[in-house]
């Protein structure tokens, strides 16, 4: 989490790092249009990441689902649910992204709750 004030593409190179040192497994990240440029060698290079480019195709018009871009869309919809993230109370980047990481458990929590509920409806009954 940055504040408003930064650019994206300012910020991918720490923001890299700390993905490569926190999660040494992660080999592939995608980026929209904004990252295209020395970024994606230089992730390859230093850190093994293969850096890929969603793009928009050239001849598309109107609204076009991009591939993986909707993942984000998604989850950024999923968090707006959130009461705490629907408006920006938080003054501190470090608080909104401890309210963006308690939403995920909250939606994870409730999956998982969901998930196991049918096995125990399979359970047979006790007399």
């Amino acid at each position: 989490m940055t504040t408003a004030g930064l650019q994206d593409r300012d910020v991918a190179v720490p923001l890299l790092q700390r993905l490569r040192g926190g999660f040494a497994t992660v080999k592939k990240v995608w980026a929209d249009g904004g990252y295209t440029g020395s970024l994606t060698d230089w992730a390859r290079i230093a850190l093994g990441l293969d850096v890929e480019i969603v793009r928009r195709p050239d001849e598309a018009k109107g609204f076009v689902l991009l591939r993986r871009r909707w993942i984000v869309e998604r989850t950024l919809a999923w968090l707006v649910n959130s009461r705490r993230l629907a408006r920006d109370y938080e003054y501190l980047p470090v608080v909104h992204e401890a309210m963006v990481k308690w939403a995920m458990i909250r939606i994870m929590a409730r999956r998982v709750a969901a998930a196991a509920e049918p096995q125990a409806e399979e359970a047979p009954a006790q007399a």
